[in-house]
């Protein structure tokens, strides 16, 4: 191809941005990215019932959190009725468009009629202009619609750039309506969904289009409107679905969710785009690599045919690898904002980040981050089950010389260790005693990493005060 590269991420704002999307949208950026081409941003609105203000908010915020620059947009699709009812008058003079003024009442009687014989249910052309065709008398009061004149001859043929070479005959496409009714006489109303976006692809020279299967039998019609408006095609990819673990569509119980809810819920942008970068698309067997890897590699080669699967514990497994790979300063802000959540002030200081350096080989998110570093930020509230099994009447007494101990040594590492350690001596015990009775106590849970470590990240009279807490 001469042409400049420029893909395009169009969603609806009918509901938020979910994960298939914001899968094609990476796809689409990172092959625009590869080539060095454009990557851009349309919000397709036209259903202005069901469109919300606070869906774009929610799509636009979604896409700067996966750091998924555009070039260029948001475009509006309905900022641009004017240029859609300016193509409309063009195909009506041309005749590769007409109007049709089918009542909903009687294109359902045509259906019924259609299925009780046994056919596809399709428009039946009544309205199409064709040579010596006598067209019904224009009912009165009747606003049109206005219908895309589909070749009746012939096949729709592309080169997918995932499935391959698909063949689509024109016979089994039917007139599309291109513009719904207006109530204004005499006026072109909203243009749909499959006229705006050929338009949109056409102005903005949108050289590959990336996008789920679910639009394959769109993409025939697409085209014939394109070829009929004398345009260049672009290339055309359909990335099938993401199923569930159970091999069903993706619900919300598998995790069709807001893609801002795994940032609420403790993912990292980068290992979100790891992950779904590895959702239908492969460079070996690389599983952990990095934005710039992805692009380098994201030619539009290894794109699977066969459905992804959503799986929820290798998710957490890449994250964990990225929230090891962090710089502890770097995952202070992201707990704090955890902690924000829940109600807990802290700021994202060093303190923070020494004990994010503590804890983080032992997460897969920054909520299991929070819920290890909340210990120092909040009052513990330990379980009467820990606290009957490990503060015992034997180990109390070891408890108070041990907080004696620790009273009168400088707050390090070092000097809690050797405290501990002589502790253990005076009273014969072994570490694990002493220790699960101590964590149970200052950290509310018996097991963490160990005990010098951890008690060195409070502040001492705190930790002297839930020690003594028997």
């Amino acid at each position: 191809m001469t042409r400049k590269i420029r893909t395009r991420i169009a969603p609806s704002p009918t509901g938020f941005l979910h994960l298939g999307t914001a899968r094609t949208a990476l796809f689409s950026w990172a092959f625009a990215r590869h080539f060095g081409g454009d990557f851009i941003l349309r919000i397709e609105d036209t259903d202005e019932a069901r469109s919300t203000q606070e869906a774009v908010d929610q799509i636009i915020a979604a896409m700067k959190w996966l750091d998924l620059g555009y070039d260029e947009g948001p475009f509006y699709q309905m900022q641009r009725l004017d240029r859609y009812r300016e193509v409309i008058a063009s195909m009506l003079e041309a005749g590769t468009a007409y109007h049709c003024y089918c009542t909903p009442a009687e294109l359902d009687e045509m259906r019924e009629a259609q299925r009780a014989r046994g056919d596809k249910p399709r428009y039946d052309g009544r309205w199409r202009p064709e040579p010596g065709k006598v067209l019904p008398p224009v009912p009165e009061g009747v606003p049109p619609v206005i219908r895309f004149r589909n070749p009746i001859d012939g096949d729709v043929t592309w080169d997918d750039l995932v499935k391959g070479p698909i063949t689509i005959s024109n016979r089994e496409l039917d007139d599309l309506v291109i513009a719904r009714p207006s109530s204004v006489p005499g006026q072109v109303g909203t243009p749909t969904y499959n006229f705006c976006v050929v338009v949109d692809d056409l102005d903005m020279q949108i050289t590959h289009v990336i996008r789920g299967d679910d639009h394959v039998n769109n993409t025939p019609r697409q085209i014939n409107i394109l070829r009929a408006l004398g345009a260049e095609l672009p290339v055309y990819g359909h990335t099938p679905m993401i199923l569930g673990p159970d091999g069903e569509k993706l619900s919300k119980r598998h995790g069709a969710v807001s893609v801002l809810q795994y940032e609420e819920g403790g993912y990292l942008p980068a290992a979100m785009i790891n992950y779904l970068s590895r959702l239908g698309w492969s460079h070996g067997d690389d599983e952990v690599y990095s934005r710039e890897q992805l692009v380098s590699w994201f030619d539009g080669t290894h794109l699977a045919k066969s459905a992804a699967q959503w799986d929820a514990a290798k998710l957490n497994w890449v994250n964990g690898q990225y929230i090891k790979a962090t710089p502890d300063a770097d995952l202070a802000p992201l707990v704090a904002a955890q902690f924000a959540r829940r109600g807990i002030a802290a700021k994202a200081d060093d303190h923070l980040a020494r004990v994010c350096g503590l804890f983080k080989d032992r997460c897969a998110t920054t909520v299991e981050l929070a819920d290890w570093a909340q210990m120092y930020f909040a009052d513990v509230s330990p379980s009467a089950e820990d606290l009957a099994t490990h503060v015992t009447d034997a180990v109390k007494p070891a408890l108070a010389t041990l907080a004696d101990k620790l009273a009168t040594v400088e707050w390090s590492k070092a000097a809690i260790a050797a405290a501990i350690k002589e502790t253990l001596a005076a009273h014969s015990l072994k570490m694990p005693v002493l220790a699960h009775a101590a964590r149970v106590l200052v950290c509310g849970r018996a097991q963490t990493p160990s005990l010098d470590a951890v008690l060195e990240l409070f502040d001492k009279e705190s930790a002297m005060k839930r020690l003594r807490a028997f």
